[in-house]
């Protein structure tokens, strides 16, 4: 492959639109194991929001697609390899992109963690603001007890 080839590659799979319109491919090998890529997202998305059981297996498997985009797009970058086996990877690095984009944007993993953290802040943010109402607290936010 020349070199401006693989540059279009590179810039191809670095494009902030790349996944539009890209598929999620159905089976792709993903550090060594062969996985339905697709049913797999497909049934993480399907839910409202992923069981604490579930968590451990999803954020593995990011970790695991992110792996395999490096390697694939280090093999574009450095590898002697044909256009042909260029177009392929990058059209796999897209597809791992996709389900990447897929997995990142669900939602709400825990929301009574979320709830908890957010009521929290609010009772934080309440007390400093009666602290400085009732001018019990210097300049750093802490009351004249915080010291």
């Amino acid at each position: 492959m020349k070199q401006f080839e693989r540059k279009q590659l590179l810039e191809r799979i670095e494009r902030e639109g790349a996944t539009v319109g890209a598929s999620i491919p159905d089976q792709m090998t993903v550090q060594g194991e062969e996985i339905d890529l697709r049913a797999f997202v497909f049934e993480i998305r399907r839910r409202d929001t992923v069981p604490p059981g579930e968590r451990d297996r999803v954020e593995r498997a990011k970790r695991n697609l992110r792996r395999e985009r490096l390697q694939r797009k280090q093999r574009i970058e450095n590898d002697d390899i044909s256009r042909e086996e260029g177009e392929r990877l990058a059209e796999a690095v897209i597809g791992l992109d996709r389900a990447l984009n897929e997995l990142e944007n669900l939602g709400p993993v825990d929301v009574e963690a979320e709830a908890q953290a957010t009521e929290a802040a609010d009772r934080k943010r309440w007390t400093r603001f009666l602290q400085k109402a009732l001018g019990n607290a210097d300049d750093d936010g802490r009351g004249a007890r915080g010291r």
